[in-house]
């Protein structure tokens, strides 16, 4: 059996971005695919789990720029199609649209792997079901973006809806991600902060918060920031997928602050080339030395 810091599920997106000034670029894209490449390429031992409607050599390929990633492509009848514009220069403001959606994870598909984390990292509601929560947690400890439960397709476009099952499923979670927007939607609380303690409260041992001016995290003791220092926007796409994984496996071996101080400036430096990841640790330590 194969041991991993991280399994990161969720499928590839086949992404159309348009940019605020008509710019059009074809990509593939997704959480497992922007997550993956941070988490390997800052040298954790990565192993990815996508689905898409595309060939095992044709996944393969997609994680080629990320040598230590190992992948184990799931087929799927249909890919995940989307088409985001951009409304803003910061990126911040978008519309989607999805034209399909994969075929659901189920708990047989997932290999004979050994992580210390399993990172469920969907993009709507219904990639992964409510089950895979707790059966995840009997295997490793459990990281999710909450994009996957509270992102609904309807009519073609993406909309929002609070998670039901949050209170029941929350404490099977160690590592939670959320945006500002997805942490309001989740307690009605604007205050970052307080969203965290109240997610902390309903089971969550760990909460991510990002923002587009710092990252927050909250362990049930204290609250840590950390600020974005990018000079540019021009690899916005990604963000968050970059700063989870980064975070989740610097947390492995070292404690809140210095991982959130490593994710930040790993997101900070990536956000200044589109694309995933595609430096090393050095390269991070040396922005962080000269920006942090």
């Amino acid at each position: 059996m194969s041991t991993f810091d991280t399994l990161i599920i969720g499928e590839v997106a086949l992404d159309t971005n348009v940019d605020y000034d008509g710019t059009t670029v074809q990509a593939i894209g997704g959480a497992v695919y922007y997550s993956g490449f941070a988490a390997a390429n800052i040298g954790h031992r990565t192993a990815v789990l996508p689905k898409a409607d595309m060939t095992a050599e044709e996944l393969r390929a997609a994680f080629a720029q990320a040598p230590n990633v190992t992948v184990y492509p799931l087929p799927s009848r249909t890919s995940f199609v989307t088409k985001n514009v951009y409304h803003t220069p910061d990126r911040e403001r978008r519309t989607s649209t999805v034209s399909s959606m994969i075929d659901p994870y189920r708990p047989e598909e997932i290999p004979a792997v050994d992580a210390a984390v399993w990172h469920l990292a969907g993009l709507v509601r219904g990639d992964l079901p409510n089950e895979m929560i707790p059966y995840a947690a009997k295997h490793a400890q459990v990281a999710i973006d909450v994009q996957c439960m509270l992102r609904c397709v309807e009519n073609g476009g993406m909309v929002y809806h609070d998670w039901a099952e949050k209170k029941e499923l929350l404490p099977y979670v160690r590592f939670l991600k959320t945006d500002a927007a997805e942490a309001e939607i989740l307690t009605g609380l604007t205050d970052r902060a307080e969203a965290a303690k109240l997610l902390y409260s309903w089971g969550a041992k760990e909460i991510m918060i990002t923002h587009n001016s710092e990252v927050l995290v909250y362990d049930g003791r204290e609250i840590y920031t950390c600020p974005i220092r990018s000079r540019n926007l021009s690899g916005r796409t990604g963000r968050g997928d970059t700063t989870f994984a980064g975070y989740i496996n610097e947390r492995l071996t070292h404690d809140v602050p210095t991982a959130l101080r490593t994710a930040t400036a790993l997101v900070s430096l990536k956000m200044e080339t589109p694309g995933p990841f595609l430096g090393t640790r050095a390269d991070v330590e040396a922005y962080q030395r000269e920006f942090f």
